[in-house]
Protein backbone atom coordinates (compact mmCIF):
# COMPACT_ATOMS: atom_id res chain seq x y z
CA UNK A 1 0.00 0.00 0.00
CA UNK A 2 1.36 3.54 -0.81
CA UNK A 3 2.33 5.65 2.10
CA UNK A 4 0.06 8.56 0.71
CA UNK A 5 -2.95 9.71 1.90
CA UNK A 6 -6.15 9.22 -0.89
CA UNK A 7 -8.48 12.06 -2.04
CA UNK A 8 -10.92 11.21 0.92
CA UNK A 9 -8.21 11.28 3.17
CA UNK A 10 -6.57 14.39 1.95
CA UNK A 11 -9.73 15.95 2.14
CA UNK A 12 -10.39 15.09 5.78
CA UNK A 13 -6.85 16.17 6.58
CA UNK A 14 -7.90 19.52 5.01
CA UNK A 15 -11.01 20.16 6.75
CA UNK A 16 -9.05 19.29 10.01
CA UNK A 17 -6.43 22.03 9.09
CA UNK A 18 -8.74 24.92 8.30
CA UNK A 19 -11.23 24.00 11.12
CA UNK A 20 -8.83 23.77 13.65
CA UNK A 21 -6.38 26.54 12.72
CA UNK A 22 -9.55 28.82 12.63
CA UNK A 23 -11.41 27.64 15.78
CA UNK A 24 -8.52 26.32 18.04
CA UNK A 25 -4.83 27.69 17.42
CA UNK A 26 -2.41 27.50 20.39
CA UNK A 27 -3.98 30.68 21.22
CA UNK A 28 -7.13 28.92 22.48
CA UNK A 29 -4.96 26.27 24.82
CA UNK A 30 -3.73 29.66 26.08
CA UNK A 31 -6.40 31.54 27.20
CA UNK A 32 -7.92 28.19 28.64
CA UNK A 33 -4.57 27.63 30.57
CA UNK A 34 -3.89 31.45 31.72
CA UNK A 35 -8.17 31.15 32.45
CA UNK A 36 -7.98 28.01 34.58
CA UNK A 37 -10.82 26.68 33.02
CA UNK A 38 -12.12 24.05 35.20
CA UNK A 39 -13.00 21.91 32.53
CA UNK A 40 -9.70 22.16 30.48
CA UNK A 41 -11.32 22.43 26.97
CA UNK A 42 -14.41 23.82 25.46
CA UNK A 43 -17.97 22.21 25.29
CA UNK A 44 -18.74 24.51 22.38
CA UNK A 45 -15.32 23.48 20.33
CA UNK A 46 -16.54 19.82 21.07
CA UNK A 47 -19.69 20.10 19.43
CA UNK A 48 -18.44 21.92 16.60
CA UNK A 49 -16.22 18.70 16.33
CA UNK A 50 -19.44 16.62 16.00
CA UNK A 51 -21.01 18.80 13.33
CA UNK A 52 -17.84 18.21 11.38
CA UNK A 53 -18.60 14.64 11.85
CA UNK A 54 -15.05 14.50 13.62
CA UNK A 55 -16.36 12.46 17.10
CA UNK A 56 -18.06 9.55 15.16
CA UNK A 57 -15.10 9.19 12.78
CA UNK A 58 -14.80 5.31 13.68
CA UNK A 59 -18.40 5.30 14.49
CA UNK A 60 -20.67 3.41 12.31
CA UNK A 61 -22.74 5.59 9.63
CA UNK A 62 -25.88 3.65 11.14
CA UNK A 63 -25.20 4.42 14.23
CA UNK A 64 -24.81 8.12 13.48
CA UNK A 65 -21.07 8.68 12.63
CA UNK A 66 -19.16 9.12 9.75
CA UNK A 67 -17.70 5.63 9.37
CA UNK A 68 -14.30 6.26 7.91
CA UNK A 69 -11.05 4.52 9.38
CA UNK A 70 -7.93 5.06 11.60
CA UNK A 71 -6.23 6.85 8.88
CA UNK A 72 -8.46 10.19 9.14
CA UNK A 73 -8.72 9.66 12.98
CA UNK A 74 -4.73 9.65 12.50
CA UNK A 75 -4.80 13.17 9.76
CA UNK A 76 -7.34 14.63 12.46
CA UNK A 77 -4.82 14.37 15.37
CA UNK A 78 -1.80 15.39 13.25
CA UNK A 79 -4.06 18.51 12.67
CA UNK A 80 -4.43 18.87 16.92
CA UNK A 81 -1.09 18.28 17.33
CA UNK A 82 0.10 21.14 15.07
CA UNK A 83 -2.24 23.81 17.10
CA UNK A 84 -2.09 21.76 20.53
CA UNK A 85 -5.71 21.75 20.73
CA UNK A 86 -6.77 20.51 24.13
CA UNK A 87 -9.71 18.06 23.33
CA UNK A 88 -11.19 14.59 24.31
CA UNK A 89 -11.59 13.31 20.81
CA UNK A 90 -8.42 11.02 21.34
CA UNK A 91 -10.14 9.05 24.61
CA UNK A 92 -13.53 9.41 23.58
CA UNK A 93 -13.29 9.39 19.68
CA UNK A 94 -10.50 6.91 19.33
CA UNK A 95 -9.86 5.12 22.51
CA UNK A 96 -13.13 4.37 23.86
CA UNK A 97 -15.07 3.99 20.82
CA UNK A 98 -12.62 1.56 19.71
CA UNK A 99 -13.02 -0.30 22.89
CA UNK A 100 -16.84 -0.39 22.32
CA UNK A 101 -16.54 -1.50 18.88
CA UNK A 102 -14.20 -4.05 19.46
CA UNK A 103 -16.27 -5.30 22.02
CA UNK A 104 -18.89 -5.88 19.97
CA UNK A 105 -22.09 -5.87 22.34
CA UNK A 106 -24.69 -4.56 19.80
CA UNK A 107 -27.22 -3.41 22.36
CA UNK A 108 -24.69 -1.47 24.45
CA UNK A 109 -22.98 0.41 21.46
CA UNK A 110 -26.66 0.86 19.73
CA UNK A 111 -27.19 3.37 22.85
CA UNK A 112 -24.11 4.94 23.52
CA UNK A 113 -22.36 5.26 20.15
CA UNK A 114 -24.75 7.69 18.85
CA UNK A 115 -24.52 9.58 21.46
CA UNK A 116 -20.88 9.82 21.43
CA UNK A 117 -21.16 10.83 17.39
CA UNK A 118 -23.01 13.33 18.65
CA UNK A 119 -20.88 14.63 21.16
CA UNK A 120 -22.79 14.23 24.09
CA UNK A 121 -21.14 11.48 26.12
CA UNK A 122 -17.43 11.65 27.22
CA UNK A 123 -15.30 8.64 27.65
CA UNK A 124 -11.84 7.77 29.22
CA UNK A 125 -9.33 4.67 29.77
CA UNK A 126 -8.33 4.07 33.33
CA UNK A 127 -5.81 1.89 33.11
CA UNK A 128 -2.12 2.93 34.19
CA UNK A 129 -1.45 2.82 38.18
CA UNK A 130 2.41 3.80 38.18
CA UNK A 131 4.04 6.95 36.67
CA UNK A 132 5.18 4.57 33.74
CA UNK A 133 2.94 3.03 31.10
CA UNK A 134 2.29 -0.69 32.20
CA UNK A 135 -0.73 -2.22 31.31
CA UNK A 136 -0.02 -5.64 32.47
CA UNK A 137 0.85 -4.63 35.89
CA UNK A 138 -2.62 -3.60 37.11
CA UNK A 139 -3.49 -4.41 40.20
CA UNK A 140 -7.15 -2.68 41.06
CA UNK A 141 -9.21 -5.39 42.34
CA UNK A 142 -12.27 -6.97 41.16
CA UNK A 143 -14.03 -8.87 43.83
CA UNK A 144 -17.20 -10.74 43.11
CA UNK A 145 -19.93 -9.22 44.59
CA UNK A 146 -23.97 -9.89 44.41
CA UNK A 147 -24.80 -10.06 40.65
CA UNK A 148 -21.33 -7.88 39.72
CA UNK A 149 -18.20 -6.79 40.94
CA UNK A 150 -16.75 -4.08 43.35
CA UNK A 151 -13.79 -2.73 42.25
CA UNK A 152 -10.88 -1.13 44.75
CA UNK A 153 -7.82 0.44 43.65
CA UNK A 154 -6.13 3.72 42.21
CA UNK A 155 -5.66 5.04 38.62
CA UNK A 156 -3.47 7.49 37.28
CA UNK A 157 -2.97 9.46 34.47
CA UNK A 158 -6.33 9.00 33.20
CA UNK A 159 -6.80 11.66 30.21
CA UNK A 160 -9.73 13.50 29.98
CA UNK A 161 -10.88 11.42 33.48
CA UNK A 162 -12.13 14.62 35.24
CA UNK A 163 -14.63 15.60 32.03
CA UNK A 164 -15.49 11.72 31.44
CA UNK A 165 -19.21 10.92 31.81
CA UNK A 166 -18.13 7.18 31.99
CA UNK A 167 -14.41 5.23 32.52
CA UNK A 168 -13.30 2.03 31.12
CA UNK A 169 -11.74 0.73 33.58
CA UNK A 170 -9.00 -1.96 33.61
CA UNK A 171 -8.80 -3.95 36.66
CA UNK A 172 -7.94 -7.74 38.03
CA UNK A 173 -10.28 -10.18 38.76
CA UNK A 174 -8.06 -13.05 38.84
CA UNK A 175 -4.40 -13.98 38.60
CA UNK A 176 -1.45 -11.28 39.63
CA UNK A 177 0.15 -7.93 38.43
CA UNK A 178 2.12 -8.60 35.41
CA UNK A 179 -0.10 -11.37 33.84
CA UNK A 180 -2.63 -10.50 31.23
CA UNK A 181 -4.76 -13.35 31.95
CA UNK A 182 -6.70 -12.43 34.92
CA UNK A 183 -7.64 -8.66 33.40
CA UNK A 184 -11.36 -7.74 33.19
CA UNK A 185 -12.76 -4.06 31.33
CA UNK A 186 -15.23 -2.72 33.42
CA UNK A 187 -17.80 0.43 32.29
CA UNK A 188 -17.97 2.61 35.41
CA UNK A 189 -20.53 5.91 36.06
CA UNK A 190 -17.80 8.66 36.57
CA UNK A 191 -19.94 9.82 39.30
CA UNK A 192 -21.03 6.42 40.92
CA UNK A 193 -20.60 6.21 44.74
CA UNK A 194 -17.18 5.17 45.57
CA UNK A 195 -15.52 6.87 42.36
CA UNK A 196 -13.21 9.80 43.46
CA UNK A 197 -12.05 11.68 40.92
CA UNK A 198 -8.83 14.25 40.86
CA UNK A 199 -8.16 16.52 38.36
CA UNK A 200 -4.80 16.60 37.95
CA UNK A 201 -3.82 19.06 34.97
CA UNK A 202 -0.42 18.16 33.28
CA UNK A 203 2.80 19.91 32.28
CA UNK A 204 1.47 21.25 29.01
CA UNK A 205 -2.52 22.47 30.07
CA UNK A 206 -4.04 19.23 29.20
CA UNK A 207 -6.54 17.35 31.53
CA UNK A 208 -5.93 14.40 32.96
CA UNK A 209 -6.66 13.00 36.53
CA UNK A 210 -5.99 10.61 39.48
CA UNK A 211 -8.92 8.08 40.05
CA UNK A 212 -9.58 6.08 43.49
CA UNK A 213 -12.51 3.17 43.72
CA UNK A 214 -13.48 2.75 47.01
CA UNK A 215 -15.94 -1.04 46.61
CA UNK A 216 -17.32 0.60 43.44
CA UNK A 217 -20.62 -1.53 42.36
CA UNK A 218 -21.05 -2.49 38.84
CA UNK A 219 -23.31 -5.41 37.75
CA UNK A 220 -22.57 -8.17 35.01
CA UNK A 221 -23.73 -6.19 32.18
CA UNK A 222 -20.87 -3.36 33.04
CA UNK A 223 -18.27 -5.67 31.70
CA UNK A 224 -16.69 -5.09 28.15
CA UNK A 225 -15.37 -8.23 26.22
CA UNK A 226 -15.28 -10.86 28.38
CA UNK A 227 -14.33 -11.48 32.10
CA UNK A 228 -11.15 -12.34 32.34
CA UNK A 229 -10.05 -12.06 29.58
CA UNK A 230 -10.11 -8.15 29.11
CA UNK A 231 -6.81 -7.88 27.72
CA UNK A 232 -7.47 -8.11 23.64
CA UNK A 233 -9.58 -5.12 23.65
CA UNK A 234 -7.27 -3.69 26.00
CA UNK A 235 -5.00 -3.67 23.74
CA UNK A 236 -7.15 -2.98 20.91
CA UNK A 237 -8.29 0.14 22.40
CA UNK A 238 -4.28 0.90 23.58
CA UNK A 239 -3.06 0.36 20.18
CA UNK A 240 -5.00 2.91 18.78
CA UNK A 241 -4.42 5.24 21.18
CA UNK A 242 -0.46 5.03 20.51
CA UNK A 243 -1.01 4.91 16.73
CA UNK A 244 -3.17 8.63 17.59
CA UNK A 245 -0.55 10.50 19.56
CA UNK A 246 2.12 8.99 17.53
CA UNK A 247 0.27 11.42 14.85
CA UNK A 248 -0.45 14.00 17.27
CA UNK A 249 3.21 13.83 17.84
CA UNK A 250 3.96 14.15 14.26
CA UNK A 251 2.24 16.98 13.34
CA UNK A 252 3.67 18.48 16.57
CA UNK A 253 7.10 18.37 15.52
CA UNK A 254 6.12 19.57 11.67
CA UNK A 255 4.44 22.80 12.84
CA UNK A 256 7.74 23.39 15.29
CA UNK A 257 9.88 22.42 12.32
CA UNK A 258 7.95 25.11 9.87
CA UNK A 259 7.91 27.90 12.67
CA UNK A 260 11.94 27.21 13.32
CA UNK A 261 12.58 27.52 9.41
CA UNK A 262 10.71 30.29 9.01
CA UNK A 263 12.42 31.91 11.88
CA UNK A 264 16.38 30.68 10.79
CA UNK A 265 14.99 32.84 7.48
CA UNK A 266 14.01 36.10 9.63
CA UNK A 267 16.35 36.46 11.89
CA UNK A 268 19.56 38.47 11.61
CA UNK A 269 23.12 38.24 12.91
CA UNK A 270 26.26 40.01 11.09
CA UNK A 271 23.83 41.17 8.12
CA UNK A 272 22.59 37.68 6.85
CA UNK A 273 19.99 35.33 8.30
CA UNK A 274 21.13 32.89 10.40
CA UNK A 275 19.31 30.07 8.18
CA UNK A 276 22.49 30.95 5.67
CA UNK A 277 25.15 29.63 8.60
CA UNK A 278 25.88 25.91 7.45
CA UNK A 279 25.50 24.41 11.03
CA UNK A 280 22.32 25.46 11.38
CA UNK A 281 21.30 23.81 7.71
CA UNK A 282 23.01 20.80 8.37
CA UNK A 283 20.94 20.27 12.37
CA UNK A 284 17.50 21.73 10.10
CA UNK A 285 18.09 19.43 7.10
CA UNK A 286 18.77 16.07 9.58
CA UNK A 287 15.28 17.02 11.28
CA UNK A 288 13.77 17.34 7.86
CA UNK A 289 14.57 13.52 7.00
CA UNK A 290 13.97 12.11 10.11
CA UNK A 291 10.24 13.64 10.12
CA UNK A 292 9.84 12.40 6.77
CA UNK A 293 10.91 8.87 8.30
CA UNK A 294 8.45 9.13 10.99
CA UNK A 295 5.47 10.17 8.84
CA UNK A 296 6.11 7.28 6.72
CA UNK A 297 5.95 4.90 10.23
CA UNK A 298 2.99 6.67 11.41
CA UNK A 299 1.05 6.68 7.99
CA UNK A 300 1.79 2.70 7.63
CA UNK A 301 1.01 2.42 11.32
CA UNK A 302 -2.39 3.66 11.05
CA UNK A 303 -2.76 2.05 7.72
CA UNK A 304 -2.68 -1.45 8.87
CA UNK A 305 -5.10 -0.86 11.98
CA UNK A 306 -7.24 -0.43 8.61
CA UNK A 307 -6.28 -3.56 6.87
CA UNK A 308 -5.29 -5.89 9.23
CA UNK A 309 -5.18 -5.29 12.98
CA UNK A 310 -4.27 -8.27 14.26
CA UNK A 311 -0.58 -7.49 12.77
CA UNK A 312 -1.14 -3.78 13.72
CA UNK A 313 0.33 -3.84 16.88
CA UNK A 314 4.45 -4.00 15.52
CA UNK A 315 4.07 -1.14 12.68
CA UNK A 316 2.53 0.64 16.30
CA UNK A 317 5.31 0.55 18.42
CA UNK A 318 7.88 1.20 14.99
CA UNK A 319 5.40 4.75 15.28
CA UNK A 320 5.19 5.56 18.70
CA UNK A 321 8.72 4.85 19.25
CA UNK A 322 10.10 6.94 16.33
CA UNK A 323 7.40 9.76 16.96
CA UNK A 324 7.94 10.35 20.09
CA UNK A 325 12.25 10.60 19.82
CA UNK A 326 11.67 13.15 16.47
CA UNK A 327 9.18 15.04 18.48
CA UNK A 328 11.88 15.41 21.23
CA UNK A 329 14.59 16.58 18.79
CA UNK A 330 11.86 18.64 16.71
CA UNK A 331 11.29 21.15 20.19
CA UNK A 332 14.40 20.60 21.43
CA UNK A 333 16.31 22.32 18.14
CA UNK A 334 13.36 24.18 17.68
CA UNK A 335 14.06 25.89 21.25
CA UNK A 336 17.62 26.22 20.67
CA UNK A 337 17.37 27.71 17.46
CA UNK A 338 14.89 30.43 18.47
CA UNK A 339 17.77 30.74 21.30
CA UNK A 340 16.80 32.89 24.09
CA UNK A 341 13.51 34.08 23.40
CA UNK A 342 12.45 30.22 22.61
CA UNK A 343 12.71 29.95 26.98
CA UNK A 344 9.94 32.57 27.09
CA UNK A 345 6.85 31.78 28.08
CA UNK A 346 5.19 34.68 25.82
CA UNK A 347 6.65 32.90 22.80
CA UNK A 348 4.67 29.60 21.61
CA UNK A 349 7.38 27.17 21.06
CA UNK A 350 7.51 26.32 24.63
CA UNK A 351 4.19 25.34 24.33
CA UNK A 352 5.21 21.87 21.71
CA UNK A 353 8.15 20.94 24.16
CA UNK A 354 5.69 20.88 26.96
CA UNK A 355 3.24 18.72 24.94
CA UNK A 356 6.01 16.65 23.36
CA UNK A 357 7.07 15.25 26.24
CA UNK A 358 3.84 14.42 27.92
CA UNK A 359 3.14 12.75 24.53
CA UNK A 360 6.05 10.52 24.71
CA UNK A 361 5.18 8.99 27.93
CA UNK A 362 1.62 8.57 26.82
CA UNK A 363 0.65 4.93 26.49
CA UNK A 364 4.55 4.14 26.67
CA UNK A 365 7.93 5.83 26.00
CA UNK A 366 10.87 4.43 23.40
CA UNK A 367 11.95 2.67 26.22
CA UNK A 368 8.45 0.62 26.49
CA UNK A 369 8.07 -0.14 22.59
CA UNK A 370 11.46 -1.07 21.77
CA UNK A 371 11.09 -3.75 24.84
CA UNK A 372 7.33 -4.42 23.54
CA UNK A 373 8.84 -4.75 20.03
CA UNK A 374 11.54 -7.96 21.19
CA UNK A 375 8.61 -9.37 23.17
CA UNK A 376 6.68 -9.04 19.67
CA UNK A 377 9.70 -10.68 17.62
CA UNK A 378 10.14 -13.86 21.04
CA UNK A 379 13.28 -12.31 22.00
Amino acid sequence: MALILNEEQTMVRDNARAFLADKAPIAHLRKLRDARDPEGFSRALWMAFAEMGFCGVLVPEALGGSGLGYVEAGVIMEEIGRNLTPSPFLSTALVGATALLRDGNNARNAELLPKLAAGDLLLALAVDERTKHAPSATALKAERSGNGFALTGDKCFVVDGDVADLLIVAARSSGAPGETDGLTLFLVDAKANGVGVERTVMVDAHNAARIRFDRVQVDADAVIGEVDHGWPVLEAALNVGRAAVAAELTGLAEEAFGRTLGYLKERKQFGQPIGSFQALQHRAAHLFTELEITQAAVLKALQMLDSDFERAPLFVSVAKARAGASATLAVQEAVQMHGGIGMTDEFDIGFFMKRARVGQELFGDAGFHADRLARLHNY
